[in-house]
């Protein structure tokens, strides 16, 4: 079969490998329909060295179950599924928590962490099936196939960012990030009843989509600047929620910059940084909390799967540009350019 393996950064090349299998009683072995590239994907694109390649890539999938293991009671041959982000059973004293992203279960983890397997490729074994997949009611050629498999991942860790800080009707909200998680941030923040939505981004044509998910303000600026105008727009204050899609340095400074006193600052896009302003005159001073985290998905896929499939949100509309396996080292550059937000992998 078919998958794509980043050798170094900016080294993407799809290549033949050996077929996925089943291993144990409890995997399943799923024909991938629908893919994705990630904006995180981009972090190893900037900077993998070559010892540490090559490695599968793609964590966001939907596919039909084509084989089970013996001890799989919930999936069948023919389903069609999406596969959260992360491995999980769904079972374990975490998991019950909604925090599938902590499962305690020993093969649970996060797709780059499955040697020999990922989601940008024509197969899949997905451990711990029964946990980590949820069928969909669907065909595969469903024109709502592309808003389904945002439930893999963004529009998941848009929703979480929002949970995760408390957002409420009424609420005023900060959006740091104009990327695909920072447009899901955007939509999911309207969801549940946020009355200002203040998106800070700087390409127009993902921040005219996110005006169309629910953003009532932009600002364009950036570092002191940005600062300045959301503090201008919400009469000084502030927002009491922010939620910061990015993962940079910039971007939680900025987050430091605009939360009002008592506020929150909610991250989901990947830090890459250990060290962060976080004592007295940042954080503490301002009784300011600091949440978020790598999203449980899982948690979540029943709540949105109905808006979906009712049309009461089309978060697949991040999705700008549609190719195949060969497309994807293309799909790589194009989104590392900016040139493209989101890439679908069509197998």
């Amino acid at each position: 079969m078919r998958a794509t393996l980043m050798y170094r950064a900016g080294d993407v090349r799809v290549e033949n490998v050996p077929d996925s299998r089943i291993e144990n009683p409890t995997d399943a072995l799923v024909r991938i329909t629908a893919s994705c590239i990630c904006g995180s994907d981009l972090h190893p694109y900037h900077s993998m060295t070559a010892d540490e390649g090559p490695a599968r890539m793609g964590h966001e999938l939907i596919g039909v179950v084509e084989e089970v293991g013996t001890e799989v009671a919930t999936l069948k041959r023919g389903d069609l599924v999406v596969s959260p982000f992360a491995i999980s059973d769904n079972a374990c004293e975490y998991c019950r928590e909604n925090l599938q992203t902590s499962c305690s279960h020993h093969e649970a983890g996060f797709w780059d962490g499955l040697q020999n397997e990922g989601g940008q490729a024509e197969a899949v074994r997905v451990p711990l099936a029964d946990g980590t997949l949820v069928k969909l009611p669907v065909a595969p050629d469903s024109a709502l196939i592309p808003s389904l498999l945002t439930l893999a991942d963004v529009l998941g860790t848009g929703y979480h960012a929002a949970k995760a800080a408390g957002v409420l009707p009424g609420q005023d909200v900060t959006v740091i990030g104009d990327g695909a998680v920072g447009l899901m941030a955007v939509l999911s923040a309207k969801r549940l009843g946020a009355e200002r939505i203040v998106l800070m981004g700087r390409h127009t044509d993902r921040t005219d989509l996110g005006r169309e998910f629910g953003a009532t303000d932009v600002v364009a600026e950036r570092g002191e600047e940005g600062i300045a105008r959301v503090r201008e727009l919400t009469g000084g204050q502030g927002t009491y929620a922010v939620l910061e899609a990015v993962g940079h340095m910039p971007a939680y400074e900025q987050a430091v910059g605009v939360v009002r006193p008592g506020g929150v600052i909610s991250r989901v896009g990947v830090p890459q940084y250990e060290e962060a302003p976080i004592g007295f005159a940042s954080l503490f001073r301002h009784n300011i909390r600091l949440a978020g985290g790598p999203a449980p998905v899982r948690a979540y896929i029943e709540e949105l799967l109905p808006d979906i499939l009712d049309g009461t949100i089309e978060p697949g509309k991040v999705f700008d540009t549609t190719t195949d396996l060969d497309g994807v080292p293309a799909g790589y550059r194009d989104m590392d350019e900016r040139k493209s937000l989101k890439v679908l992998i069509k197998p």
